[in-house]
């Protein structure tokens, strides 16, 4: 049973967010900290991670750059009274994996954990994906990991599945809406930005480190698409 860690300080919407995950079929874990949080990422390693930003002591913020700094790839779903762009759009950025505005459906709730437990990838999922090898760049499905010019991209499991989407179309152009419905399982929504931040993280642990070839490529208006193309 997939294992639900909730990190939320109000005890009412923690209760409601863990019946609501709990009769959908997911094994809900509620810590009211975000030390306990952090804690329970580190050593017991949940399938996926409910977290809202506003908690006492350490805060959403400084649980998810420690988490991702210390290697944690546990998708993490933030559930935040915060909505304005920025605020969506750092999260994601410093290693979020999707962002749900409060007030929001619980049907919502779960179905986003649900398609972050498919981005988490089973070892069984795993398996039935074949190695990819483009130039200086080799996706591993069996690690959750590319690697560029022999060296670790250190990608989290969401920026992996991204960018395998991408290298098994080589050379098609995917649309923002094709890529939300493919890796995040939604639809697009008005401003929403996520695709976008996380190409730019995809060119920053890939491109850049990339001797000779850029891979990931803007159409401008449509979408995005990989294909090995040499440095200028």
């Amino acid at each position: 049973m997939t294992r639900v860690l909730i990190v939320e300080d109000d005890d009412v919407v923690a209760r409601a967010m863990a019946q609501h995950l709990d009769a959908a079929g997911f094994d809900p874990l509620v810590v009211g900290r975000g030390e306990l949080g952090l804690a329970r990422l580190r050593y017991e390693r949940p399938d996926v991670c409910v977290l809202d930003l506003m908690l006492p002591e350490l805060d959403g913020w400084r649980l998810i750059e420690t988490a991702r700094a210390e290697g944690i790839g546990t998708p993490i779903v933030v559930v935040s009274a915060r909505g304005t762009e920025h605020d969506r759009v750092h999260a994601l950025e410093i290693g979020a994996d999707d962002y749900l505005v409060k007030p929001f459906s619980m049907k919502e709730l779960a179905a986003r954990v649900r398609a972050a437990t498919r981005r988490g990838m089973s070892a069984s999922e795993q398996r039935r994906g074949d190695s990819i090898t483009i130039e200086e760049l080799r996706l591993d499905p069996d690690n959750v990991q590319a690697y560029v010019d022999g060296e670790s991209a250190e990608l989290t499991p969401t920026e992996f599945r991204l960018l395998y989407t991408l290298a098994r179309e080589q050379g098609r152009v995917l649309t923002r809406d094709e890529l939300l419905q493919r890796v995040w399982g939604r639809r697009a929504t008005h401003r929403d930005r996520t695709v976008d931040v996380f190409v730019r993280k995809l060119r920053e642990k890939i491109d850049r480190r990339a001797p000779r070839h850029d891979f990931i490529h803007t159409r401008y208006g449509v979408g995005y698409k990989l294909e090995a193309e040499p440095k200028a």
